[in-house]
C-alpha cells in the first residue's frame, strides 16, 4: 500500500507541483488549502504523514501542530513543517510544539521526498526488535515504540522516541551531537542549530521528575549528552 500524505498549504502552484512529483514517486497525495479543509480531510481518513505550511490564510501552522498533538488520533502522526520565513525561532517553536522535521522554502522537491521517506522509515514497525529497555521506573518498548514511566505512556513524537532510544542503547556513554546525528540515520539535522537540544528538552519534560535537574538524560558540558545507567534511588539498573 502506498503511503498516504496530506499536504496543507494555500500555495496552489506549489501543491500542484508537489502532488505530481510525490505521486510519481509512489505516494498517495491529498491536498488541503486551508486549516479548515485540513480538519475535514483528517476527520475523513487516516494518513501516514502530514506536510504542514507554517502560515495559512485561516490560521497558524504552529497552533495547528499543537492542536494535532492534543488529540489521540493525530498525536503520533509524523509532521513535516514548511516555512518561507526560515527563522531559527520558527524552527525551534515548531519542534517544541511537536513537529518531527522542518524545511525552509524554497526547497528542492527531491529533498522534501528524502525527508518524507526518512520520517516514514522511522515509524515503520520493527518486527525483529521486541526488547524492552528498563531503567528503574522508565521502560522503553522498542517493538511498540513507546516509553513509559511507572507504566504511563510518554507522549513523544517519532523522532523524539528514536533520539531517546539512541541514548538509552548506550547508557553511561557520552554522545556528541555528531554521534547522535550519525545514529539517527536518514533524519536531517544541522549540527550548528539547536534542534537536538530542543528535542532533549521535550524528552526531559516527559521522563524526568525535575526536568531542570535531570537524572536520566544528562548534559556533559562541551561534550554532549549522557544517558545515566542508574536513574532511580531504588534501582541498580
Amino acid at each position: 500500500m502506498p503511503s498516504r500524505l496530506l499536504l496543507i498549504d494555500d500555495d496552489t502552484r506549489l501543491t500542484a507541483m508537489l502532488s505530481d512529483y510525490l505521486s510519481n514517486a509512489g505516494f498517495e497525495i491529498s491536498v488541503a488549502g486551508s486549516l479548515a479543509m485540513a480538519r475535514t480531510v483528517l476527520a475523513s481518513g487516516a494518513f501516514d504523514l502530514l506536510v504542514l505550511d507554517l502560515m495559512l490564510g485561516d490560521g497558524d501552522g504552529l497552533d495547528f501542530c499543537r492542536e494535532l498533538r492534543a488529540h489521540g488520533h493525530t498525536r503520533r502522526l509524523p509532521i513535516l513543517m514548511l516555512s518561507a520565513r526560515g527563522e531559527p525561532m520558527d524552527r525551534i517553536l515548531g519542534l517544541e510544539l511537536g513537529a518531527d522535521d522542518y524545511l525552509a522554502k524554497p526547497f528542492e522537491p527531491r529533498e522534501l521526498q528524502a525527508r518524507i521517506k526518512a520520517l516514514l522509515r522511522r515509524v515503520e514497525p520493527q518486527a525483529a526488535e521486541d526488547d524492552v529497555l528498563r531503567f528503574g521506573r522508565l521502560e522503553i518498548d522498542l517493538a511498540e515504540r513507546v516509553a513509559r514511566i511507572d507504566g504511563k505512556s510518554c507522549d513523544f513524537t517519532s523522532h523524539q522516541f528514536d533520539l531517546l532510544v539512541v541514548l538509552a542503547q548506550s547508557p553511561g556513554r557520552v554522545m556528541s551531537r555528531d554521534q547522535i546525528m550519525d545514529a539517527l540515520k536518514g533524519h536531517p539535522l544541522d549540527a550548528f542549530d539547536r534542534s537536538i537540544d530542543v528535542h532533549i528538552s521535550r524528552i526531559r519534560a516527559l521522563i524526568e521528575d525535575d526536568p531542570k535537574n535531570p537524572r536520566r538524560v544528562l548534559t556533559v558540558r562541551g561534550a554532549g549528552y549522557l544517558f545515566a545507567r542508574k536513574q532511580d534511588a531504588d534501582t541498580a539498573s
